[in-house]
């Protein structure tokens, strides 16, 4: 059975108990997919899936809490979703999981490279390829050329936690090590030049917030340091000192948190590679305290728990 047909036929069974349930739909033409919400029967012919479905519909969860919903998952999705468990911002009696498999989402510059600034008639997919009908005729290309970075270093396609499987599981086709190889070429620089590298790329940043409003992570919206004005944290200024200071920040309100679910370098309308500077910290992470976030529900994040001794961590000797 297809696994839009699986998707279909779990909502259809769930959706009477349910207040809604999260999905995605047709956005204002055919290669753009946009979050939908659906809350009737009639609404269910509505919902898609495919290559499109980027959003990681997890974000909207902390803000329904309170009423019972459903949820469409990707693998990486779901790992937010554990982690908002874990950090009990979420209930679990609260949501239905719908997990897809996933074998990647497309990444959306790409695709507008690809038709340069044509008119879309229509799209298609099959396993390996994407084809785009234009005003001006069809584009096609390997699915891999257009994937989400993401995707290529995916180590959990399949949801780790779900209440409906639509389609089959399966795992990691990429070697663990391809996550942090960005990181560690970075990690070859030394001070100055990482400085550098970081000052150059964050000085596109124009603070619009995106990457924030974007993150299923950052539930603190309504007292954001950044919009604080008592005490007054940031300055007005453009500076390439306060972009940096904003994402230095916001990274480590993530750490421990961070579940590379790569949403806040998708909304970046500057295309800053801001995934980096969590992936940097998670692997710090997870070289200190042997932890992942959003793998393992029976977790508790480290910085959510004390300990006297910490086995890798050694103790400044005053």
């Amino acid at each position: 059975m297809p696994v839009l047909a699986d998707i279909k036929e779990a909502i259809t069974r769930e959706l009477e108990g349910l207040a809604l349930v999260i999905g995605w739909g047709q956005g204002y033409d055919p290669v753009h997919a946009v979050p939908f919400f659906c809350r009737s029967s009639a609404d269910i012919d509505r919902l898609i899936w495919n290559p499109l479905c980027v959003h990681n519909l997890v974000s909207y969860l902390p803000k329904l809490k309170g009423k019972k919903v459903g949820i469409l998952c990707k693998g990486c999705d779901s790992r937010s979703i554990v982690q908002l468990l874990q950090e009990k911002l979420i209930k679990r009696e609260e949501i239905v999981i719908i997990g897809i498999p996933c074998r990647g989402v497309v990444d959306m510059n790409k695709i507008q490279a690809l038709i340069n600034g044509k008119e879309v008639i229509d799209c298609s997919f099959t396993d390996k390829t994407i084809t785009i009908k234009t005003s001006e005729g069809k584009q096609e290309a390997s699915l891999d050329d257009v994937l989400a970075a993401k995707c290529l270093v995916c180590q959990y396609p399949t949801p780790i936690i779900f209440d409906h499987l639509a389609g089959a599981a399966f795992s990691a086709q990429r070697p663990a090590a391809a996550v942090d190889a960005e990181v560690k070429e970075i990690e070859g620089l030394d001070i100055p030049a990482r400085l550098a590298h970081w000052e150059r790329e964050l000085d596109r940043c124009i603070r619009c917030y995106a990457c924030r409003n974007a993150c299923p992570l950052c539930v603190c919206r309504d007292h954001c340091a950044a919009d604080a004005r008592d005490p007054h944290w940031f300055s007005q200024r453009t500076g390439v000192n306060e972009k940096v200071m904003w994402q230095i920040m916001h990274a480590l309100h993530l750490a421990g948190r961070c579940t590379d679910c790569g949403e806040c370098e998708r909304a970046c309308p500057m295309n800053i590679p801001i995934q980096r500077i969590r992936r940097k910290i998670n692997k710090e992470i997870k070289e200190l305290f042997a932890y992942e976030a959003g793998v393992n529900p029976a977790d508790t994040p480290p910085l959510y728990t004390f300990k006297v001794e910490e086995p890798t961590i050694k103790e400044s000797e005053w």
